[in-house]
């Protein structure tokens, strides 16, 4: 089976050589006009665009800024493939030609910095790549294709936003739903696993209550400083001491905010932290510790009133399908071959790809392509320097257009081909 699967999707890929120049221009481009969370407005009528010139049933401003494309090829499986397009407030550090230099207004109003430093460029250009073999070589192949051009997948927020604004009532119910994600490893190869692949996670406010005063009579305070201190360095004991070794969290502190002035104690503080987990019970007992402990130092503290908890955003465990996940990895197989073709642990980075399976009761396979040039990621390998390496995220995170490119829109056709059939 995988040699007959590899076989159809050489069928369609035929053409990506002659394709790949002008993938590579739409990718610069994206690239350097990078749109935040749900203003991602430029890039959806890129992508609106090229799936009309394609051949497909093209419906916009699903959540706001989401595109679905519908290309209906007879009787057969439903597939939907998946791309998230929003960009970060990070000032982009990779010195490429091509780097942005976009600024945008953020939701409270300042102007930040834009660029894309965790890949969804790249997510956009594959689909976009894919979609256009898939319906150019249309008689290969039967049933229906599902393009999701995603918006706000960095604020957890796109998924959900098109399911509630009727994405399951609106297009057909797919067989299968597949994603990607580019990473840090060999560009040229593609790594996933079945069961849990990218964490849960749980960003938190903590707000906490004092009393101010004069930073030369503290006893007539109570110092949200310390209180705060005190909070952030207990935080820390819940993955070391309340997890068991054999179980997965991470629990970071990313914002500590209090006063304006050295001798001014303030009236409140504000603790911000992110929560990663891959087990139910694991995410209920770390979220419940949290809160006895920001409780019990605001008590200690001789708070005036409890500490405010509010979440900022949550993402869903993404959880691969056991057998979908198991078809994917022979296609895979069959057309990479098995070099090229590797097995990774769960990722503690999170994603909302998985709201998608979930909640439409779909079984859905999310698996990573590697975008860092092979003879770097062999010599950070061999000096155990891979830590080092620029990741998602990081300003000079830069994946090598080649392979990558090429690599990303192989990987979509092997995984839709293995449910469409010939």
């Amino acid at each position: 089976m995988a040699n007959t699967q590899a076989l159809s999707s050489e069928q369609v890929l035929h053409n990506l050589e002659v394709l790949l120049p002008d993938l590579e221009a739409l990718y610069k481009d994206v690239h350097s006009h990078p749109e935040l969370s749900m203003q991602e407005t430029r890039t959806a009528g890129l992508a609106a665009d090229r799936l009309q010139a394609a051949g497909y049933e093209v419906t916009t401003g699903i959540g706001k800024t989401g595109v679905v494309g519908l290309l209906r090829n007879g009787e057969g499986p439903t597939v939907m493939l998946r791309a998230d397009m929003d960009a970060l407030p990070v000032q982009e550090a990779t010195g490429l030609s091509y780097a942005s230099k976009a600024t945008a207004t953020d939701r409270d109003g300042n102007t930040v910095p834009v660029s894309h430093m965790c890949g969804h460029d790249m997510h956009v250009t594959w689909l976009a790549g894919a979609t256009k073999l898939m319906a150019d070589a249309r008689t290969s192949w039967r049933g229906t294709l599902m393009a999701v051009f995603q918006p706000a997948e960095e604020t957890g927020e796109g998924a959900q936003a098109m399911i509630n604004d009727g994405l399951f009532k609106r297009f057909p119910k797919p067989d299968v739903i597949l994603g990607q994600h580019v990473m840090v490893g060999p560009s040229g190869t593609v790594a996933g696993r079945a069961g849990a692949i990218t964490s849960a996670a749980d960003s938190l406010q903590i707000r906490l209550f004092g009393r101010g005063a004069h930073g030369s009579m503290p006893q007539a305070s109570i110092d949200p400083v310390v209180m705060a201190a005190s909070t952030v360095l207990r935080l820390q004991t819940i993955v070391s001491r309340e997890v068991a070794a054999a179980e997965a969290a991470v629990l970071t502190v990313g914002v500590l905010q209090a006063g304006t002035k050295e001798n001014v104690i303030p009236d409140e503080a504000i603790i911000k932290l992110n929560v990663r987990t891959f087990e139910a019970g694991v995410r209920k007992r770390v979220l419940a510790a949290i809160e006895r402990i920001a409780n019990a130092e605001a008590a200690a503290s001789g708070a005036p009133r409890p500490p405010e908890i509010t979440t900022i955003d949550q993402y869903p465990l993404n959880v691969n399908n056991q057998e979908a996940t198991s078809r994917v990895v022979d296609a895979f197989r069959g057309y990479f071959g098995t070099d090229r073709v590797r097995a990774t642990g769960p990722a503690p980075a999170s994603e909302d790809f998985g709201s998608f399976g979930s909640e439409w009761h779909v079984p859905s396979v999310f698996w990573f392509v590697g975008g860092t040039d092979p003879e770097t990621y062999a010599k950070a390998r061999e000096a155990n320097k891979i830590n080092e390496l620029p990741v998602n995220h990081s300003p000079k995170f830069a994946p090598v257009l080649h392979p990558t490119l090429q690599t990303g829109v192989e990987a979509l056709v092997a995984a839709a081909r293995a449910w469409l059939p010939a």
